[in-house]
C-alpha cells in the first residue's frame, strides 16, 4: 500500500536546550509584544476538539492530531485506507465538531464536473439563466472513493483545491471560508478506478492512514456501542467557521527560524536528487512543511518551530509528492522510506 503511516504522536516533554535555543530568538524577533493571544488560544481549543472527535474514533489520537495540524495549516486531505477505518466517520465528526458546513460526495464512474461545481440553469419566469451551487459549496467537503471517478470529474476539484473558488462559464464563485477537502480512496479495489493525476495529488497538503486499531481499543469500541444503545455518537460543537478562520489566521504568527527555513528546503530539494527518486516534491512541498510545521507547534503551545516539528510531519507531507524510478518501485520500496532516509542525511540546524 502506498499510503504513508501516521506520524507518531509527540509526547508532552520538558523543552530542551534546542527548544529554548529556538525560544530565544522567537523572542528576540517579537520584541517586546507577547505571543498573540489568539495562538495561545489555539492549543486549548485544538485540544478540546481532540477531546470530543476522540469520543468516536478511539485510539487514534496521533491521527487526530495530524488532522488538526492539516485543518489548522488550511490544507486537503487524503485517507488512503482499507474499508471500515473511519475515514468517513472521523471526517464527519471533525465537521460536527468544527461546527462547520458539511457535504459529502461518493464519486462514481458516472458523475460529472456539474454535479460537484454546480451549473447555470435557465429561469423561465425571469428570462435568464441562474447559478444553482453544487455540493462543493460548504467547509466541508467529502470526497468519496475520489479515484472512481474519471479524470474530467476529478478535475473539477483542482480550482477549489488551490484558489477556493469555482469557475463556471465565465464567472467565478468564491468558495466560503474555511474551505478544504477530505478524500478517501481504496488502496485494494483498482478494477474501474482512475489514479489520482500527479497535479492533483500535489494539491493535497497531506496523505495518511488510519490503520486497524489494537485489541483493546476494538473492545473498547464494542464497549462504547453497547453502553450508548444506538450506533450514532453525540458529538458537541466546540467551535464555528468563523473561529477556525481565526486560527488559520493565528498560525501566521508562528516564528520560522532561518535556520530552520532552510532546512526544509534542504529536505525538499534531497527528494529531487536522491538516485532512486524519478519526480521530487515540488515547491508546494516546502510549503507544506512551513505551513503543518507552523500548525504543529501551536497545537503543542509554542509560537516557534523546531527541527522536530517539521519531521513529525515531513513524512505525511512529502512521500505522496514522489515518484519512485520503476526499477524500486518493482522492488517495493515505498516514498515514506525514502523521505526517512532524508530525514536521517539532512543536518539538523543548532542553535
Amino acid at each position: 500500500m502506498n499510503a504513508t503511516p501516521p506520524a507518531k504522536k509527540t509526547e508532552k516533554r520538558p523543552p530542551d536546550d534546542v527548544e529554548k535555543g529556538y525560544a530565544k530568538k522567537a523572542e528576540a524577533a517579537r520584541g517586546k509584544k507577547k505571543m498573540s493571544e489568539r495562538l495561545t488560544a489555539v492549543g486549548a481549543i485544538s485540544g478540546a476538539i481532540a477531546t470530543e472527535v476522540q469520543k468516536v474514533i478511539i485510539g487514534k489520537a496521533h491521527v487526530i492530531d495530524n488532522v488538526l495540524v492539516d485543518i489548522l495549516a488550511n490544507g486537503n486531505l487524503l485517507f488512503e485506507d482499507y474499508p471500515g477505518l473511519a475515514k468517513t466517520l472521523m471526517t464527519n465528526t471533525f465537521a460536527d465538531a468544527l461546527g462547520c458546513d458539511f457535504k459529502r460526495v461518493s464519486f462514481t464512474p458516472d458523475l460529472l464536473p456539474a454535479d460537484i461545481t454546480g451549473t447555470n440553469i435557465y429561469d423561465a419566469k425571469k428570462g435568464e439563466f441562474t447559478f444553482k451551487p453544487g455540493p462543493i459549496f460548504c467547509n466541508l467537503l467529502l470526497s468519496d472513493e475520489i479515484n472512481r471517478a474519471p479524470p474530467k470529474t476529478q478535475a473539477a476539484l483542482l480550482e477549489a483545491m488551490q484558489e477556493h473558488q469555482v469557475t463556471i462559464g465565465i464567472v467565478t464563485h468564491k468558495l466560503p471560508a474555511p474551505f478544504l477537502t477530505m478524500a478517501t480512496q481504496n488502496p485494494v479495489e483498482q478494477e474501474g478506478t482512475y489514479p489520482l493525476p500527479e497535479a492533483q495529488l500535489d494539491r493535497f497538503m497531506f496523505k495518511m492512514s488510519v490503520g486497524y486499531p489494537d485489541r483493546a481499543d476494538e473492545v473498547e469500541i464494542l464497549n462504547r456501542r453497547i453502553a450508548r444503545k444506538k450506533d450514532a455518537v453525540d458529538v458537541e460543537v466546540i467551535t464555528d467557521p468563523a473561529r477556525v478562520v481565526a486560527m488559520q489566521q493565528a498560525i501566521e504568527d508562528v516564528y520560522v527560524d532561518p535556520a530552520v527555513r532552510l532546512y526544509m528546503v534542504e529536505i525538499v530539494s534531497r527528494t529531487r536528487e536522491d538516485p532512486r527518486v524519478l519526480v521530487g516534491s515540488s515547491p508546494r512541498g516546502s510549503q507544506a512543511l512551513l505551513k503543518t510545521g507552523r500548525a504543529a507547534a501551536a497545537m503543542r503551545g509554542r509560537d516557534f518551530v523546531t527541527p522536530d516539528d517539521v519531521k513529525s510531519i515531513a513524512e505525511l507531507a512529502l512521500a505522496h509528492r514522489l515518484i519512485l524510478k520503476p526499477e524500486h518501485q518493482i522492488k517495493g520500496l515505498e516514498p515514506g522510506e525514502v523521505i526517512q532516509d532524508v530525514l536521517r542525511q539532512v543536518p539538523v540546524p543548532t542553535v
